[in-house]
């Protein structure tokens, strides 16, 4: 299925800025606090908790969680922040019944983002999804279909997008300011923490492990997997490519211009530096090739470096994302900032400034109200997601890859085409048409 148009996507730096400010309301349904429920309000998700408690726009009135700690200690913060105690469950289809939500926030292990948000979209809700959107690439485009039979919204949690900072620095790129962009560069550069070596034992008994796993294979339970360990789980997360490193990622691909998939992926890394028992790499390096529309022989670049083992910055920055034109380089770091250099690496123009979690809020939100446009829409979520996922796919059967953008698979090599797809048990989260 071909991708949709995203030129509305990439013009959301333009008209960002003038979402970030309430409109005055025009109706009793636009004054009105706009409902919602929190899935999965743990690490990120109470982020959102302690941001959302604190506006008059919105009322928490679900916090659900399979972990009866988080749930306890997120009802509290929500009654202790408002005034008014949020009903607390443990299954999402209970507030999903409710019609008088208007919107979840979805804070789920990665494996549960897309179930989680079709199921949400087809309940009549709309969806605040944290990054990356999908665990597979099958996954974003049933997502993307969800959107548009709901008719409903759907907000990545890719901050950036919503940064007056680093929409400046996009507005720079746009205005032909560094000549023709052809090569777009991301990092992800840090320390990350071992996660051990463990044997299968059984879950806590204040988490329901079976509703944890949900669609996803019911693996045996070990101790480093909870909480936010799944990350290094094929069966769960992504990798830090997909946690940290598709931050940079998506602002690589904003500023690129690039309005579809690559054809062409290479990724070579592994574990070199950790001997635990993380599935992912903690060392990557990735290329992807772009076709140009109407332009046959002209292809642009995107690179992605990964080092979870060394805390030191490139170019100035520790994570962030450089883009290379004909007639310049803009380097931007991910929550601080960016400059401009010019001929003879002349410094032409620098920014400051720090990621805006609650500008991201209030984008999603009135847009819900309906005023401006999403900064992070289902379609640029996918593309920056795809990335992730066809990276790790090319690490893990170490395949050059060709993908066809249109059908959105994998031509050269059915082994690594199946990992388009992931296998589900049956389960009531299970996503249709998978």
């Amino acid at each position: 299925m071909p991708l949709p148009d995203r030129r509305d996507v990439l013009q959301s730096a333009a008209v960002g800025a003038a979402a970030l400010a309430f409109a005055p309301p025009s109706s009793a349904a636009e004054s009105r606090k706009i409902v919602i429920g929190i899935i999965g309000p743990g690490g990120m998700g109470m982020n959102h908790v302690r941001n959302l408690v604190k506006r008059k726009d919105v009322e928490i009135a679900y916090v659900c969680d399979v972990d009866k700690n988080r749930l306890a200690a997120a009802a509290k913060a929500v009654e202790e922040g408002s005034g008014k105690a949020p009903k607390a469950v443990a299954d999402m289809r209970v507030l999903l019944d409710d019609k008088g939500v208007d919107a979840v926030f979805i804070a789920t292990p990665d494996h549960w983002h897309a179930p989680a948000s079709i199921l949400a979209l087809d309940a009549g809700k709309h969806v605040y999804v944290e990054k990356p959107c999908s665990h597979n690439i099958r996954e974003g485009r049933l997502m993307a279909d969800a959107v548009k039979r709901s008719g409903k919204l759907l907000q990545v949690g890719t901050q950036s997008r919503s940064t007056a900072a680093v929409m400046a620095g996009i507005e720079k790129l746009r205005s032909g300011e560094i000549g023709e962009i052809l090569v777009s560069k991301a990092w992800n550069s840090q320390l990350r923490r071992t996660i051990g070596k463990t044997k299968p034992t059984d879950p806590p008994a204040y988490l329901d492990y079976d509703s944890w796993c949900g669609p996803a294979p019911l693996v045996p339970y070990r101790t480093n997997m909870l909480p936010g360990i799944w990350r290094w789980w094929y069966d769960f997360g992504c990798g830090d490519m997909g946690n940290d490193g598709v931050h940079d990622i998506d602002v690589a691909v904003w500023g690129l211009g690039v309005t579809t998939h690559p054809s062409r992926i290479s990724c070579l890394g592994g574990k070199y530096f950790f001997d635990d028992d993380q599935q992912f790499p903690d060392t990557q390096y990735a290329v992807f090739e772009y076709p140009v529309e109407g332009k046959p022989n002209v292809r642009k670049q995107l690179i992605f470096e990964q080092r979870i083992w060394s805390p030191y910055v490139q170019d100035g920055y520790e994570n962030g994302a450089a883009f290379y034109g004909t007639k310049g380089v803009l380097i931007l770091g991910h929550g601080d900032g960016w400059k401009l250099y010019g001929p003879k690496n002349k410094l032409l123009a620098e920014m400051e400034g720090k990621a805006d979690l609650v500008a991201h809020h209030t984008n999603f939100l009135e847009n819900v109200r309906g005023n401006g446009k999403l900064a992070a829409d289902v379609l640029a979520g996918h593309l920056s997601a795809s990335l992730v996922h066809l990276a790790n796919i090319a690490a893990r059967t170490n395949k050059v890859l060709e993908f066809d953008p249109k059908t959105e698979t994998i031509t050269n090599d059915p082994e690594a085409n199946a990992l388009v797809k992931r296998k589900y048990r049956e389960h009531w989260g299970t996503p249709k048409g998978v």
